[in-house]
């Protein structure tokens, strides 16, 4: 039905597409076919609450921003430059199947590579893309720039994605988030946090590198030197054996290999952690001892701490600390991390699995910098990327190792299709630019991960201009291409439709009219309490990290501070976090004025002591440091880090920074062990006044 022939104004339910764990369900202001006004939080999703961000409240700042993409752009001057002319769709689509059927006609399928990440989470918009590259066997992606070093290090002791029900902890008495803001990044924890400290008498502890928001609004703030975490847990865990706090029974009934850990952990004790992490070690002792006497303590584990070379072994000794206590067997104990593995969603016709041809090379996604320039050791195994579709990220700017991205997205025989809601810094590098809708333009269906809903939603307004889904253009090209597939000739709503009842679920009008529905299992499935998916049936204390991923040799199995990280030394003295920007989501929101006005500008957070010693006070400005290259920015004295810690909140466009490089120019493409991804978080730098 059009959208005009709607009553409006309106409240319509829909859900937020951006890359958080959240994936709130919204109640959107629809004021007429065309506009909206303001987002909030569906009051009756019992894990939203009524509660939503402030950067998607005000949404409407960016759905109706004057600088919105609306027709397909033709390149007509350098690569980076802001040089288009408008062309028509027939015509762009044309350049774009054109420019691939030649490459791959010269050098192979494999020479094409499609690119994409989480701009949306949403199935169709997201992962539609796959489905292109495996009709015509293009070269695979490994998507790991997110979520890969965490998931390996939570499946190493667990087996599968999956915790305590997200909203179990407004029923704890003790909770810990470790190495997660989820003021700034996923503000509904918060809401459960909070029905705790109410109604229970909750203690929350924050364990991070830097006084976040969330460390700010918690009882207790644990400063851990950035990639030594597993050292604390470890720490913690040699208490609770130590002082009688390990749940024997549990420990015998539902876990692998105590009795090793328990001696392993004999000499790791809070002095030996507090020389590694900083933390002092009578802090330790005393979270060791309230965790131990807390039947109802919940570990929240956030993405932070993963992304470091040894992210995976921090992940895994944290998660082994509920074992060791027994907290499983208590509502509003245990730990989480993600949800997801409790959908039983099967893309197969969003995706084309079916049509994954054997062999085919995958590249990796973080190192899209050495890819295009052709230093990595797979790409160089075979023909060079030398034509891309780029969809929902902006890697000039979000991927590590920036250097060699601009280099790579710079080569005059790339030819590069991005397809965009923004003239993005990636986009300007393109060949050919495609206007891209918004969540409110498409319909969709989304999986969490920080909570068990499934969730549909239609379209809100109609798109402006001539802007086009994500799916409809994966479709266009695979036409122009020759292609043949069931889903090129089906509506979103009508892919949405067939691919729920194909898993199981209500098909798409009645989930549209039901918003969501939770899949959560059983509780003592969620609490392991039907034993672990693992190999032993039980929770493995000692990770077999080759069987996790290709480059665990070598990594010892038993939870430990692992020291392969980016370590401080006198020429590069600083370990350098970035850390997200509460009002920006990658660089999503950084082009509304909003979020820019209250980010104000790319700072570097400074202990004064090192501030003092450097010579340099608030608002210098100040040049960061490595092997591979350097960036300006202005101090914000801090007494919220360790002296050998900066913290640069991100991400930042490129252009925001007075050399017009921004901070990962300094982060590397190297792949932590054993299953690859990025260690944003891991980079030693030095720091001198500007």
């Amino acid at each position: 039905m059009p959208l005009d022939a709607l009553a409006s104004p309106a409240i319509v339910p829909s859900v937020c597409p951006h890359d958080c764990p959240s994936a709130c369900a919204l109640e959107v202001e629809r004021i007429d076919a065309h506009t909206i006004g303001r987002v909030r939080g569906a009051a009756d999703n019992d894990y939203t609450a009524g509660v939503v961000c402030a950067k998607v409240a005000r949404y409407a700042e960016r759905v109706h921003h004057p600088d919105r993409l609306k027709r397909p752009l033709l390149r007509v001057g350098p690569k980076g430059s802001d040089q288009f002319r408008e062309i028509p769709w027939g015509e762009a689509l044309d350049r774009v199947a054109g420019a691939f059927a030649v490459a791959a006609a010269r050098l192979g399928p494999e020479t094409v590579w499609p690119y994409y990440f989480a701009g949306t989470m949403g199935l169709v918009n997201r992962d539609g893309i796959n489905r292109l590259r495996n009709v015509m066997g293009y070269s695979g992606q490994d998507a790991n720039i997110c979520t890969t070093v965490v998931k390996a290090g939570w499946i190493a002791g667990s087996g599968k994605v999956g915790g305590s029900d997200p909203r179990e902890m407004a029923e704890s008495d003790l909770i810990v988030m470790w190495g997660g803001n989820p003021v700034s990044t996923q503000v509904n924890v918060m809401t459960h946090v909070t029905k705790a400290r109410k109604e229970r008498g909750a203690r929350f502890v924050v364990v991070d590198p830097y006084r976040t928001p969330t460390a700010e609004a918690a009882d207790e703030h644990v400063m851990v030197r950035p990639g030594t975490d597993g050292a604390v847990a470890c720490a913690i865990m040699h208490v609770l054996f130590r002082d009688g706090y390990a749940d024997r029974e549990y420990l015998a009934r539902y876990t692998e290999g105590a009795a090793a850990l328990e001696a392993h952990l004999a000499s790791r004790t809070p002095e030996w952690a507090e020389a590694i992490s900083g933390v002092p070690a009578a802090q330790i002792e005393a979270l060791a001892q309230r965790y131990g006497r807390t039947d109802r303590a919940f570990i929240r584990l956030g993405y932070g701490f993963a992304r470091s070379r040894n992210g995976p072994m921090q992940v895994h000794a944290v998660a082994a600390i509920p074992a060791v206590g027994g907290k499983w067997r208590h509502r509003g104990g245990g730990a989480l991390w993600k949800v997801d593995g409790y959908y039983t969603v099967d893309k197969t016709l969003i995706e084309a699995t079916d049509r994954v041809r054997p062999g085919t090379r995958v590249l990796d996604m973080s190192r899209i910098g050495p890819v295009l320039t052709g230093e990595d050791s797979v790409v160089r195994q075979g023909p060079p990327v030398t034509a891309m579709l780029i969809q929902n990220t902006n890697p000039a700017a979000v991927a590590p190792d920036s250097h060699r991205v601009l280099k790579g997205l710079s080569r005059d025989d790339l030819f590069l299709c991005v397809h965009e809601q923004f003239l993005t810094e990636t986009a300007r590098h393109a060949d050919v630019v495609l206007p891209a809708t918004t969540f409110l333009e498409h319909a969709d269906i989304y999986t969490a991960g920080g909570h068990p809903h499934l969730e549909v939603h239609d379209r809100v307004i109609e798109a402006p201009g001539e802007c086009r889904s994500n799916h409809w253009v994966q479709n266009a090209l695979l036409r122009r291409l020759g292609a043949e597939h069931p889903a090129m000739d089906m509506t979103e709503a009508e892919l949405i439709d067939a691919t729920l009842k194909r898993s199981g679920y209500p098909g798409f009008d009645e989930m549209v009219g039901r918003k969501w529905l939770d899949v959560s299992p059983s509780w003592e499935e969620q609490h392991f309490l039907t034993g672990f998916p693992t190999r032993s049936g039980r929770f493995e204390f000692a990770a077999d990290w080759e069987a996790v991923g290709p480059l665990g040799k070598g990594i010892p199995g038993l939870p430990d501070h692992v020291d392969i990280i980016d370590r401080a030394t006198p020429e590069k003295p600083y370990r350098m976090v970035t850390a997200p920007a509460r009002n920006y989501l990658n660089t999503s929101f950084t082009e509304t004025p909003t979020s820019r006005k209250r980010e104000a500008r790319p700072t570097v957070m400074v202990h004064p002591d090192t501030a003092s010693a450097l010579g340099f006070g608030d608002g210098d400005r100040v040049r960061l440091g490595n092997e591979q290259g350097s960036v300006v920015l202005h101090a914000k004295v801090f007494d919220g880090v360790q002296p050998t810690t900066v913290v640069v909140e991100s991400v930042w466009p490129n252009a925001a920074f007075e050399e017009g490089i921004g901070i990962n120019a300094l982060t590397s493409a190297d792949s932590p062990p054993p299953s690859g991804g990025a260690a944003f978080h891991d980079t030693a730098v030095w720091m001198r006044k500007a």
